[in-house]
Parts: structure tokens; C-alpha cells; sequence
């Protein structure tokens, strides 16, 4: 039997090797101006964030696949070593260029924090416990998000902007020090067949899909010959994967997955929230400080907050799935997600700073109500030879709607602003016809004449209510699959998994 002191060491290493992951965005957005100010090329500086943010998700579900051939073990460590090393030579960038390279480094060993450490949590703990260990889990994001900001601007004063990538290494080492000595695996050694096709096909296939939602109408236009061609050739791409993936032995990516409705249900589930994760992460910080006035640091725990309820949420969601199944569970997530974007719609502008608080915090319950019943459902499917996929393609499913949700946000947003920036009076429309980005900060530095301020606060205010209508929409789409989806889930009946043991 598992010792739970044991087990307690092993959490404690899951959730430092999360932190890395959770932290990096949050804490690297900080210190952008010093990165630009000491290593130039301000043109390539989105590429710091997509590099990694590609580089990570199309590898979740390779990493999933290996976790189930190899063990999860090896595939941790393998990954997190990686992080380091981007993380080190992050911090010993010379120019740009290599900040991108090095990032991107990073971003492949993300990949597979992300796809281990979930299957781990499922494989050292049983149903009942699942969802309180991914609360704990949920809680290590929410604290980045708050944490991460006050780390980073810390370092960036009083050190350097490099010490925001060195300071990954202690606490990886320490994560690795503490899963190397607790976690042993039995794993029965057998020669496995590795699709190297599969695995190529799917790498480039998501990676130029991943490419065109990041970068179509901001590196290039839509109709471009990048615009169309890349996301073309990923679909071509896409195609030959499921050929070869039928006649694999093992294949990478099982189409089994997405041929079981509800592993189907609940994975286009999670396209969704990662979709309508976007709206707030790209434009409630914005809408606070340049439509209400608020300072960065009221946006940031403004956008926080949401880290509140999703923890939670995460936690309490486990007596709701054993009451009432997985699905309906699920379907409340869905739900509370619809009426948090729909609140943020009805409330009258200026919206009162409380009430931003307890609908992000709303919000951020419907994903904890909604993620974790569906993770730990599709995982509890399974056994332990196919946990890792499983959970592979359901974080993938999240990422690669939170790659869509980016794109169409965006295009939305501006839209919606340009729009009503055309509709302005003649007699402010003249100061309304610079470029948004100019526009934007000089709202935010409240040096616009005080009709034009009103009204671009307004043109924000209806751009980013357009954000939460589609979000409200998004929530109840969501809510619609899974009512397709079968609510009673097939559960293999596991206390804790027998390649696994903590002592």
C-alpha cells in the first residue's frame, strides 16, 4: 500500500513542476520593456510568448503517448530538464533571435509538464481523491497569476530580467529531486513500436495550425499567401496523420479517442473553455484600465480573481461527479461559465470594481466545475496503459482552443472598436483617427480631451461586451455537447494504479 507521507513528497514535486509552467507567462510579461530595452528587436517580441505557447501545446499529446510506452517518470524528468535548460540559456540570451530559440526549448519541456503531471495525480490517487489533488493542483495557477507579477517586477529592479529564467533552475531541481526519490514505477519492459510518422505528421500538422490562429491578421493578413496557405497545408497535413494513424501499431495519436463520444464530447469541451478562457486574459485588463480607469495593478487582481473560484470549484466538483455523474457535473461548469459572461453584459457601465471581482471569481468556478470532471471522467476510462494519452488530448483540446480563442477574440474585438470609432461625433472624430494601439495608450494615460476619453471608454466598454456575448455563447455551446454526450461514463474501477508505488 502506498505510504500517504510519501505521497504527500510526490504532490509537493508535482506542484513545484507545475509552478514552472504556471509562472512562466506571468512572470516573463513583466520584464518584456528591460528584455526590449537590453536586447533590442521589438519587431520579433511576440514571438517570445508564441514560440513557447506553440512549441508547448503541440507537444502534449506526444508527450501523453510516450508517458504511456515508457512510464511517466522518465518523461517528467525528461521535460523538465529540458524547461531548465531553456530556462538557463534563456537567461544567457545575447540577442532576440536566441531569446526566441531558447524559449522555444522551454516550451518543449512545458509540454511535458503538462501531459505528466495530470496523469500522475490520476495515477496515485483514486476517484474519490482526484478532485481535491486537482484543486491543488488549479490553486498553484492561481497563485502565479498574483505571485508571478510581484516576482517579476521584483527581480527586474533590484537584479536583472535574466534572473526571471534563472530562478526556474533551483526550483526544478528541487521539484526533480523530490519526484526522482518517491516516485518508483514498475513498468514491464517490452519492445515497443515507435510512430516516428505519426509523430512528424501530427508535430508539423498542429504546429502550422497553431501558427495561422496565433499569427494570421497581425504578422500577416488573413487572405495573405501565409495566411491561407499555412493553415492549408496543416489540414493536408492533418489528413495523412489519420491515414497512417489507421494503420499504426501504436499509433501516437489513438483515433479511438476521438471516436468514443464521450472522450469526443468531453475533449470538444474543452476546445470551448479554452476558447473563452481568451476573451478575459486578452481584454478585461485593457477594459479596466483604459474604459474604467484603473490602474495595471487593479487589472492584474482583477484577472486573478478568477483563480479564486476555479481551485475551488476543482476541489468541490468531486462530491458533485460521485452524486451526480461526470457529465451533469460538467454541465454545471458550462452553465455558471454562460451566466458569468451574460452578468458582465447586463451590468450598466462604468462597471462597479466588486462586482468585476465576483464575476471573474464566477468564472472562474465554472472552469474548475467544468475541467475537472471531464479530466478525471475520461482518465477514470481508462487504465493505466492508456491514462496518458487520454490525458494528453484532453489538456491539447484546451490549448489548441485557447489558440482559437486568441484569433477569434481578436479579430472580434477590433472589429467591434473600429466599428463604433467610425460611428464618433465630428466633433471628436478627429482625435479618434490614430492607429488603436496609439489610441489605447493615451486613454490609459488619460491624455485625451474629455469627450474623446468618454467616448473611446464607451468603444471599449461595447467592444469588450461583444467579447463576453460570444463568451455567453461559447458557455452554452459547451453546455449543448455535452448534453449529446452520454451521461453515464464507463469507469474502471482502480485505488491506485499497479505500475505505481510511492515507496
Amino acid at each position: 500500500m502506498p505510504q500517504r507521507a510519501h505521497k504527500s513528497w510526490i504532490l509537493a514535486g508535482l506542484m513545484l513542476t507545475m509552478s514552472l509552467a504556471a509562472m512562466d507567462t506571468t512572470i516573463v510579461s513583466t520584464a518584456i520593456p528591460q528584455i526590449v530595452a537590453d536586447l533590442g528587436g521589438f519587431a520579433s517580441l511576440s514571438w517570445v510568448f508564441s514560440i513557447y505557447l506553440l512549441a508547448q501545446t503541440v507537444t502534449i499529446p506526444i508527450y501523453g503517448k510516450l508517458a504511456d510506452m515508457f512510464g511517466r517518470k522518465p518523461i517528467l524528468l525528461f521535460g523538465v530538464i529540458l524547461f531548465l535548460a531553456g530556462s538557463a540559456t534563456s537567461g544567457l540570451a545575447w540577442n532576440m533571435t536566441a531569446l526566441i530559440l531558447f524559449r522555444g526549448v522551454q516550451g518543449l519541456g512545458a509540454g511535458s509538464i503538462m501531459a505528466t503531471v495530470n496523469t500522475l495525480a490520476a495515477d496515485l490517487y483514486d476517484i474519490r481523491e482526484r478532485a481535491r489533488i486537482q484543486g491543488w493542483l488549479s490553486s498553484v495557477w492561481g497563485m502565479a497569476a498574483i505571485v508571478g507579477p510581484a516576482i517579476g517586477g521584483a527581480l527586474v529592479q533590484y537584479a536583472s530580467w535574466r534572473w526571471i529564467f534563472f530562478l526556474n533552475v533551483p526550483v526544478g531541481l528541487l521539484a526533480t529531486a523530490l519526484v526522482a526519490a518517491f516516485l518508483h514505477e514498475h513498468i514491464a519492459i517490452h519492445r515497443h513500436h515507435i510512430d516516428l510518422a505519426g509523430t512528424m505528421l501530427i508535430f508539423l500538422a498542429a504546429s502550422l495550425l497553431i501558427l495561422a490562429l496565433l499569427e494570421n491578421g497581425s504578422s500577416w493578413s488573413w487572405w495573405s499567401l501565409p495566411g491561407l496557405g499555412l493553415p492549408a497545408l496543416g489540414l493536408l497535413l492533418m489528413g495523412i496523420f489519420i491515414r497512417i494513424e489507421k494503420r499504426a501499431p501504436e499509433p501516437i495519436i489513438p483515433l479511438w479517442i476521438w471516436k468514443n463520444r464521450i472522450m469526443a464530447g468531453a475533449n470538444l469541451s474543452m476546445i470551448g473553455m479554452g476558447a473563452v478562457m481568451m476573451g478575459p486574459s486578452m481584454y478585461l485588463p485593457l477594459f479596466v484600465q483604459a474604459a474604467q480607469g484603473g490602474s495595471a495593478m487593479l487589472a492584474g487582481f482583477i484577472l486573478a480573481s478568477s483563480s479564486i473560484g476555479w481551485p475551488i470549484a476543482s476541489a468541490y466538483s468531486g462530491r458533485l461527479y460521485l452524486r451526480m455523474g461526470f457529465r451533469n457535473a460538467a454541465l454545471i461548469g458550462a452553465v455558471l461559465i454562460g451566466l458569468s459572461a451574460l452578468t458582465f453584459v447586463w451590468i450598466s457601465f462604468p462597471l462597479p470594481v466588486w462586482m468585476l471581482f465576483a464575476d471573474q471569481i464566477l468564472l472562474g468556478a465554472g472552469f474548475g466545475f467544468l475541467s475537472t470532471p471531464l479530466l478525471v471522467g475520461v482518465q477514470s476510462m481508462v487504465g493505466w496503459p492508456q491514462r496518458g494519452v487520454v490525458t494528453g488530448s484532453n489538456i491539447f483540446a484546451r490549448y489548441l482552443g485557447q489558440s482559437l480563442g486568441a484569433a477569434m477574440m481578436g479579430s472580434l474585438f477590433n472589429l467591434s472598436l473600429h466599428h463604433h470609432l467610425q460611428q464618433a461625433p465630428a466633433s471628436i472624430g478627429g482625435r479618434l483617427s490614430s492607429s488603436l494601439n496609439t489610441l489605447i495608450q493615451q486613454a490609459m494615460q488619460n491624455k485625451l480631451p474629455d469627450q474623446a476619453q468618454h467616448y473611446l471608454s464607451q468603444s471599449i466598454h461595447h467592444a469588450t461586451t461583444a467579447i463576453y456575448t460570444v463568451m455567453a455563447l461559447g458557455g452554452w455551446l459547451i453546455a449543448a455537447i455535452l448534453l449529446r454526450t452520454p451521461a453515464r461514463f464507463p469507469i474502471i474501477t482502480e485505488t491506485t494504479s499497479e505500475q505505481v508505488s510511492t515507496s
